[in-house]
């Protein structure tokens, strides 16, 4: 894939970029590695400030850097907006509270003083999705910055504009040359990029086959990784559920940053008693909503990221219906320029189809119907993925079998799953492995050393 800008709204190439020459490359890696044995002798302090800086110049930027976004990757402005705030607020989390993270953790030892200490590794490589192009980073940088580690940022290659607006943000909020660069290389540079001896680990959001890719070559050199890979987050209603509150978040949640999130709500499992309502209103919501110009105010989905991304949804949908599901809405890309694709809803999804075990990457809703909380388990965990998951249901013992049997590594009751600051993130089976943010995001990149002083 070329490095380039092009705008999903209208297909046209804005702008393209040369990728580092090898000799650039080698040269960004030893600035990277000099920059460390300096900056992880800063103090937490002095790193906190940093961070609350680089806030104050994403929340003065937000309406820039969201057009840069939409332009990119086509995103609604008002969720750019909003994604550009959320990395602001992100940066003064940590500020205020990665210190205590990272404290020296004392261990009860009779006649010694024994305690862990948590020191930055070096550079780590973060390889990063277009689909929130600042939250995504950030929410590593931040963190990892806080850590006195330094960053080299592999962003997707369709949105090289963010990546290099990332970098000129931490620069001009004063982070020491070389402490966090953007690497405009093509994915072909990845491996050897992770055994180079001066990357002490990486870090992937991205595709599960992307994912496998990585954490082998960091497994081969025996380096730390964290991967956040796909999902196919099970939304399951059950006949207590308020039902038009349980519609509403649906349609957020699968519609959420024009249906291109690893965590929206994919695969809608209805108990039958109210599978017949919640099918209707929430087809009917999904039919309602405005599909148009992401700079628009009244638009509710911009368009996907890619000719690609629509081929391939539209490839899924037609080959589940294909394989007997019904079709309720939708289904078809829309006419004229850009990558468009309508909010569309399938339902009762045939074993073994597209629909039954791949991630669908766009504002597709796959709808089954169950006969109680077993069959609703069962279904939930008939999936590669273990990402998010969320359950309606009043009832406290089916909101206790869905927290423990269902196999996800973030289950909400009553609401949607998000990804904030505060809140431990990641999933389990081919939804990858490691977590971010909350304390494991700086306890993530640390060397954990055992001091003994007798």
């Amino acid at each position: 894939m070329a490095i380039a800008t092009v705008n999903p709204a209208t297909g046209e190439r804005v702008r393209e970029f040369d990728a580092l020459t090898d000799e650039q490359l080698d040269g960004k890696l030893q600035l990277a590695a000099e920059a460390f044995r300096a900056y992880r002798k800063t103090s937490f302090g002095d790193r906190a400030a940093l961070l609350r800086r680089a806030a104050d110049i994403l929340d003065a930027e937000a309406d820039e850097l969201g057009r840069l976004a939409t332009l990119e990757m086509g995103k609604t402005h008002a969720a750019a907006v909003a994604e550009v705030r959320k990395s602001a607020k992100g940066c003064r989390w940590y500020a205020d509270h990665g210190e205590e993270m990272l404290a020296d953790e004392p261990w009860p030892v009779e006649g010694a003083k024994v305690f862990t200490r948590y020191e930055p590794l070096g550079p780590v490589l973060a390889v990063m999705p277009w689909n929130f192009p600042y939250w995504q980073v950030f929410r590593f940088a931040a963190p990892a910055l806080l850590a006195g580690n330094v960053g080299l940022l592999k962003h997707a290659s369709n949105v090289p504009q963010c990546a290099l607006a990332i970098e000129d943000v931490l620069r001009r909020a004063g982070f020491p040359e070389g402490v966090f660069q953007t690497l405009l290389v093509p994915s072909s540079a990845i491996e050897a990029v992770i055994g180079d001896e001066r990357v002490r680990a990486v870090t992937l959001t991205g595709s599960e086959p992307a994912g496998r890719e990585v954490g082998a070559a960091a497994g081969r050199n025996v380096k730390a990784s964290v991967l956040e890979l796909g999902g196919a987050d099970a939304f399951i209603v059950m006949p207590s559920a308020d039902l038009d509150k349980a519609v509403e978040a649906g349609v957020g949640s699968r519609t959420l940053n024009n249906g291109q999130s690893c965590v929206n709500a994919k695969r809608f499992i209805v108990h039958e008693d109210v599978a017949e309502e919640f099918t209707r209103k929430f087809t009917d919501k999904m039919a309602s909503l405005t599909v148009g110009d992401p700079m628009k105010d009244d638009t509710d989905l911009g368009p996907l990221s890619s000719a690609d991304a629509v081929e391939t949804i539209h490839r899924q949908v037609s080959d589940t219906v294909r394989a007997g599901a019904r079709l309720l809405t939708g289904g078809k890309p829309l006419d004229g320029p850009g990558f468009y694709y309508p909010p569309t809803v399938l339902a009762d999804i045939p074993d073994g189809s597209p629909g039954h075990h791949e991630e669908f990457f766009g504002p597709v809703a796959l709808i089954w119907r169950v006969r109680d909380a077993d069959d609703a388990i069962r279904v939930a965990n008939d999936s590669p993925f273990g990402l998010g998951g969320s359950a309606w249901t009043a009832d406290p013992g089916e909101q206790e079998r869905f927290v423990t049997e269902v196999e996800t590594g973030m289950m909400y009751l009553n609401e949607f799953t998000q990804s904030t600051p505060e809140v431990p993130f990641g999933g389990a089976k081919n939804s990858g492995y490691g977590r971010e943010l909350a304390s494991f995001g700086p306890r993530t990149f640390v060397n954990a050393k055992t001091v003994w002083i007798a």
